[in-house]
């Protein structure tokens, strides 16, 4: 027999609705030292509880991804400021008509990158073409940080091929939202950076880094240097974009100043099409 529950017995939802009714009236939400400590949003906003913050951000997407058999991903990082080929034709033919020089010039410039975008957007079809033949916990599924440009040419590729992939995205300020090609239930907004590099690593079997600035340097250099001190398994670290990165960061003058050794060259690889990417990490697994 169910037990009867109890008309004054509150659920621990009740305490959210009661922040809701307080929203939906148009009322200020003042600090109330009766209110439950895990629904007081100034509570756990304080400094002092930044360290529950930090558990909840590593919980949730950990937690989720497991559910929904999210095991092994393939990373893939890049310029959020790579438009498809056919934004930046349209923006190129709109400069055009317009005579602005400035955004000729950008239009120019997106129009010759935006190779790249097809590109992440053929490597993903081709993880998930693998991934659809194989048993749920050898499926490997794309991961990006949930944005636009290279991150939404990956989720996209996933997503033609009727694949889930995951989307890691950043709470910034100017505005910044998922793009539509994260699957729904797989996408997370972090605030804060570490964790979300963290759940980066944490599936992890491989990183393929395309174009881009200070961001993809940051997880870059972060995922190299774990890998090359063994803080963190090793895993194919793949350079999409040869003379890209070879005259972003000249390695030979740091060999020369011994700064690294010539065995740190071998972390990474460089290609220059989907398949050479692909290719390299069905190397390193013999898949």
């Amino acid at each position: 027999m169910e037990k009867t529950q109890k008309l004054t017995e509150r659920r621990l939802a009740d305490a959210w609705a009661e922040l809701q009714n307080y929203s939906n009236d148009g009322n200020p939400l003042e600090a109330d030292a009766y209110r439950l400590a895990f629904a007081d949003p100034e509570f756990l906003l304080r400094r002092e509880t930044r360290g529950i913050r930090f558990q909840l951000e590593m919980l949730k997407p950990d937690i989720d991804q497991t559910e929904q058999g999210i095991e092994n991903t393939i990373v893939v990082f890049g310029s959020a400021r790579f438009p498809s080929p056919e934004d930046a034709q349209a923006s190129l033919e709109e400069a055009q008509l317009n005579g602005n020089a400035a955004a000729l010039m950008l239009a120019q410039r997106n129009v010759r990158n935006a190779h790249f975008y097809d590109q992440a957007r053929l490597f993903a079809r081709l993880v998930a073409g693998y991934s659809a033949h194989q048993r749920r916990e050898e499926r490997l599924f794309i991961s990006t940080g949930g944005g636009p440009g290279i991150m939404e040419a990956a989720n996209r590729g996933a997503h033609e091929m009727g694949a889930p992939s995951v989307g890691l995205n950043i709470a910034l300020p100017h505005e910044q939202n998922a793009n539509p090609y994260v699957t729904p239930t797989l996408s997370f907004k972090f605030h804060y950076f570490a964790l979300r590099k963290m759940h980066f690593m944490m599936r992890a079997k491989a990183l393929v880094a395309f174009p881009g600035g200070f961001g993809t340097l940051d997880e870059l250099f972060e995922i190299i240097t774990l890998v090359q001190t063994k803080k963190s398994k090793p895993v194919p670290i793949v350079l999409y974009g040869t003379d890209y990165w070879k005259r972003l960061f000249n390695t030979d003058v740091m060999i020369e100043e011994g700064v690294i050794s010539p065995n740190d060259l071998k972390l990474f690889t460089y290609v220059d099409d989907p398949q050479s990417a692909w290719d390299a990490i069905r190397s390193f697994y013999d898949l």
